[in-house]
């Protein structure tokens, strides 16, 4: 590790610690979870690790050359920035990003009815224009988010979880967002990639397999928009979020999901709101090997190519996938 990357972890853990002997802990919170200054400072250890871990990763991929005035519109538009807090976070989806999304409103005074964040409709967190974007900023507001004042935030997931959650929410059952996406993507994938497929499958593409989806996937003349972006529910995160420019000094993980919520909103001075935990846990995990069982190895090494990015980032392995690592 860089000797000066080293020092000012070390730096932040301590300044991190110092500030939370000073602060008053409450014995839990509005969705009775207990946020202590122990588990604060664990959190927050991690954090730093994941923090250095991406760093390296950048560096052996010649990342971080770049620079934010190399970002267009397009690769800053997930990024909300709370200016008041001091807070940009990048939303990914399929990542918590509609709790996170209202938890923001209420943090900038865009909800009035109300402190329980799973009372906002999921569609007006969604709604466009609701948010300050990383884009509306002059460049010198810019440059400040990218120093040491602001918490600059980002979810991940690992990215076969990810994948199989956006197939099984927008591709599988028969809620609206599905309905949308299969009179769309899905029956696409069947009039492209099935043959003999029924006129019900056709007219309605409410039937895609997994395989059919990986493979639609695979195929770039049929999933990225000009060959290039893929829809954002399954795009890379490196794509979405662009970390090596971001530098996120917190990153969190959906399997600590809370913590490192928790982590992000005391970083940022907030106070008397708290990442909801109301949400239905996912099954997502528990499933990966029955979805992906069934597929080539060499479909998923090429899968797994397209999300390299997001597995070395991140470090995420194929191990809860595949029983082994590719070589």
């Amino acid at each position: 590790m860089n000797e000066h990357v080293q020092l000012f972890a070390i730096l932040l853990l301590y300044t991190f610690v110092g500030l939370l002997a000073g602060a008053a802990f409450e014995d839990g919170n509005n969705n009775n979870v207990k946020i202590t200054k122990q588990s604060l400072e664990l959190t927050q250890t991690i954090n730093i690790q994941r923090q250095e871990l991406m760093q390296r990763q950048c560096d052996l991929m010649e990342a971080s050359r770049q620079s934010i005035e190399d970002l267009t519109e397009l690769q800053m538009d997930h990024m909300i920035v709370d200016k008041e807090h001091k807070l940009l976070y990048c939303y990914v989806p399929k990542v918590a990003c509609t709790n996170w999304k209202r938890v923001l409103m209420l943090l900038t005074g865009k909800w009035q009815n109300g402190t329980d964040p799973l009372q906002i409709p999921g569609s007006l967190a969604h709604s466009v224009g609701m948010f300050t974007k990383f884009y509306d900023l002059t460049e010198e507001e810019r440059s400040q988010v990218l120093s040491e004042d602001y918490t600059r935030f980002i979810l991940v997931r690992h990215p076969f979880e990810r994948l199989l959650s956006a197939y099984r929410n927008k591709l599988e059952g028969g809620s609206p967002s599905a309905r949308y996406f299969q009179s769309r993507v899905g029956r696409q994938i069947v009039r492209e990639l099935r043959q003999g497929a029924s006129n019900e499958s056709l007219e309605q593409g409410n039937d895609v397999q997994f395989g059919e989806f990986v493979e639609y996937l695979l195929r770039p003349e049929l999933s990225r928009v000009n060959q290039t972006d893929y829809n954002e529910h399954w795009e890379v995160i490196a794509k979405l979020c662009n970390p090596c420019v971001m530098k996120y000094n917190v990153v969190g993980k959906y399997d600590t999901l809370l913590d490192d919520s928790a982590l992000a909103l005391y970083l940022s001075g907030t106070k008397n709101l708290t990442f909801p935990t109301g949400h239905k846990p996912s099954s997502t995990k528990a499933n990966l090997r029955k979805y992906f069982d069934p597929l080539p190895i060499g479909a998923i090494r090429r899968l797994y190519e397209i999300y390299e990015e997001d597995f070395r980032l991140f470090d995420y392995g194929l191990d809860d996938v595949l029983g082994f690592e590719f070589g």
